[in-house]
């Protein structure tokens, strides 16, 4: 044996060499890289919770306390310019990030109306994606369910119930039974840095049923629970006063585990415990774990992936402009009652100017000024399209100089500065959707479906009333009409230019919606209602739909209430629910735009980290749908001179509805692969029609038409260099063959 001292010495040796080996594994573990290094640095020091220290009180979790700041760091880099770096700081929310003497950066608190019952986080993390469907139900749990359609998997933020509130689809996690022993539950499937939750009551037209409030408790292996807790006392958290408006709790500490409870404290007074939820993390960098990095979608586009105030939105339009002056130019079609203008931005070779024979196309987002994902898209694509075009992409390039492109990021910049002002997390499901009148924008257009049904009905069509561009009422254009400033707008600017094909992009769900939106019978809420074109518009649907990444996933889990991946990600929009005055069936009956509404988006105002994914989501799509403006037939209508024709007809047989050419006479006709017999015809020419063939190749056919002058618009042309006196033309004639002496015997 060895004696007490070398035994000391001996264990002090080994305790040193072991340390110099740990050393030395520490040194190669920094050579792995820093993720790794950060991951087993958290893992070691952030346990379940940071108990306060002295100069970290608390308040009592039974009492409120008034609303304090939120510490929160700066968020990344702007990527497109410096220019558009030079703006106030921001966190997540979109809330300015403002400097303190004392704490460094400080960001108002936004969580609704509730009071916190603890001191700001330093740090707050993203949402793990509930809402977004990033978390799958396999990962929600609870200790007991009302009934299916009230289980976990119904517990996320802002989901919808249907409208019949079955068993399969209800509008939040409901326990079973009404006690202080439920809770719901996420599995992050790894360590995760939590820092906050976000709650809401159950969305149900019949039922009140919200959760006043709550503790949260976190394990790593789910059978060992810690509380989170003000010292020796387990903190209370304030929950929700009613049951649509998001409340945001913010953890006293970040902590670091796997699993994250809510256990209601305390529900609505003849109600019961119902929630839906979204908790904040950060996931903890994990270089190990092949499943997360296989399934984690990046960009490599050097895009600004931010939500843009106003402000914002119209510095980085003219960064864009300034970056690709000659193929682009900012423009404003009109204002927003709020006085803010409506910008546009054209993408073309020839910026200012209408091409003969260039079809016009057309994106526009934030009807809804709550559903920002559509907005952020349309400035991303404009980045991105300017910064290909200058890299020589000849497919970027082709539709630049084969096409006029106008993107319209913000019809209801008044929604949105709402929205934003709340941040992406706490607006709910409607705040900023209406314009500032209170009107919702989509569907404030005229009814033209019931004058149009009537007409036919009737027999008036086409002889009282056309089969397209049916006149705007008289009543609508009045000044006291019901009518948003937005609106007239978009309809003074949709009449200017000769658009052919136009998206709107919209958000709260997965699919692609085509005429009409509105149901022949009224009293119907759902009917298949096509339009002549139906085979257009599904092709056109589909386009989109099948190129988005996850629209015609059949695995993929619904956003709310409706699988529309079984109907490839489109659906006709009376079918899913019937709307008068949408801006899609305006399109189509008073102008000759063929219009779709794509909804990008489970959720309609998505966190800053999920920009880039939402990007990759639809990036395809949209280039994918620009490019069909392109298939059918186009050409040019003249007169014998060669003197182009506007306002001619172009019918095609089998079809009920007609286009128009443009002022210089060039039309586009949207068709798919066919023969097809049209007929042109124009006011004082004969009509002409010929056969004209759509192969399958992308690029619409050329189809050109002569058209020859009529001999009743020769007589009215003669009557009118005569003072439209037929009788003196005829005598006239008579004196000049005869001559002055048969005159005098005819008298």
């Amino acid at each position: 044996m060895w004696p007490p001292v070398t035994r000391g010495r001996g264990r002090a040796l080994l305790a040193l060499s072991l340390l110099g080996l740990l050393g030395s594994h520490l040194e190669l573990a920094r050579a792995r890289g820093t993720e790794e290094e950060d991951y087993q640095e958290l893992v070691s020091q952030e346990r379940f919770h940071h108990a306060p220290g002295p100069e970290d009180p608390h308040p009592s979790p039974e009492t409120p306390e008034p609303k304090s700041d939120r510490k929160e760091p700066q968020r990344g880099k702007e990527k497109l310019a410096e220019k558009v770096n030079s703006k106030p700081a921001k966190n997540g929310n979109g809330k300015k990030v403002e400097k303190s003497k004392k704490a460094g950066l400080k960001a108002p608190n936004s969580s609704s109306d509730a009071e916190s019952l603890h001191e700001p986080v330093r740090e707050e993390c993203p949402p793990l994606g509930l809402e977004t469907l990033k978390i799958d139900d396999f990962q929600l749990h609870a200790s007991t369910i009302k009934r299916y359609g009230l289980g976990a998997h119904r517990g996320r933020l802002n989901i919808q119930a249907g409208l019949n509130e079955d068993d399969f689809y209800d509008g939040a996690w409901c326990a079973g039974r009404n006690d202080g022993l439920q809770w719901f539950e996420v599995d992050a499937r790894r360590l995760t840095k939590f820092t906050g939750v976000i709650t809401q009551g159950r969305n149900s037209l019949w039922s009140s049923d919200w959760v006043t409030s709550y503790r949260v408790l976190v394990s790593n292996d789910s059978h060992t629970w810690a509380t989170i807790r003000n010292g020796t006392q387990d903190i209370v958290f304030v929950g929700n006063s009613e049951k649509e408006i998001p409340v945001r709790n913010l953890l006293p500490e970040p902590v670091v585990a796997r699993y994250i409870r809510v256990n209601p404290h305390s529900w609505f007074i003849g109600g019961s415990i119902c929630m839906r939820v979204e908790v904040l993390g950060c996931p903890m960098p994990d270089p190990n774990n092949y499943y997360h990095r296989r399934n984690e979608v990046t960009t490599t586009d050097n895009l600004d992936f931010k939500h843009h105030s106003y402000k914002e939105m119209r510095q980085l339009m003219k960064v864009v402009n300034e970056m690709c002056p000659n193929i682009t130019r900012i423009y404003n079609i009109g204002k927003s009652l709020g006085g803010l203008k409506l910008y546009a931005i054209e993408i073309s070779d020839n910026p200012g100017e209408h091409e003969l024979g260039e079809p016009e196309f057309r994106y526009a987002a934030g009807s809804h000024g709550n559903e920002a994902l559509g907005r952020e898209l349309l400035l991303l694509l404009m980045q991105f399209m300017c910064q290909e075009y200058l890299d020589g992409n000849p497919r970027i390039r082709h539709l630049v100089e084969e096409t006029r492109i106008h993107l319209l990021p913000s019809v209801n910049p008044d929604g949105y500065e709402k929205a934003h002002e709340l941040g992406s997390e706490l607006g709910g499901w409607s705040v900023g959707r209406w314009s500032l009148d209170g009107l919702d924008i989509h569907h404030n257009f005229p009814d033209l479906n019931s004058i149009l049904w009537e007409a036919e009905a009737r027999k008036w069509v086409p002889r009282k009333v056309l089969n397209h561009h049916v006149a705007i009422p008289d009543w609508y254009q009045t000044t006291n009409a019901t009518v948003a400033m937005e609106t007239r707008a978009l309809i003074a600017w949709m009449e200017k230019i000769p658009f052919v094909l136009g998206g709107n992009l919209q958000g709260g769900e997965l699919v692609v919606t085509f005429p009409y939106d509105m149901a022949r019978v009224k009293w119907k809420a759902q009917e298949q209602s096509p339009t002549p074109d139906d085979h257009v518009f599904r092709w056109l649907a589909f386009s989109y739909a099948s190129t988005h990444r996850l629209m015609t996933d059949a695995s993929r889990r619904v956003c709310h209430t409706e699988d529309f991946a079984k109907e490839d990600g489109t659906v006709n929009g009376a079918t899913w629910h019937t709307a008068a005055g949408s801006m899609n069936d305006f399109s189509y009956l008073h102008t000759d735009c063929f219009e779709l509404s794509m909804y990008v988006g489970c959720d309609k105002f998505p966190h800053d980290n999920a920009l880039p994914e939402e990007w990759e989501n639809n990036r395809e799509s949209l280039l994918v749908f620009m490019e069909q403006v392109h298939r059918g037939i186009k050409g040019v209508v003249r007169d014998l001179q060669g003197r182009g024709i506007g306002n001619a007809i172009v019918s095609v047989e089998g079809i009920n509805h007609d286009v128009r050419t443009a002022a210089d006479g060039d039309y586009w006709r949207l068709l798919n692969p066919g023969e097809y017999r049209v007929t042109v015809k124009a006011e004082g020419y004969n009509p002409t029609s010929r056969v004209c063939e759509v192969g399958y190749d992308m690029g619409a056919s050329r189809c050109n038409f002569l058209l020859s002058r009529s001999n009743m618009s020769r007589i009215k042309e003669i009557m009118q260099r005569f003072g439209k006196q037929p009788i003196n033309v005829q005598s006239r004639q008579t004196r000049h063959r005869y001559g002055p002496s048969m005159r005098r015997r005819g008298t």
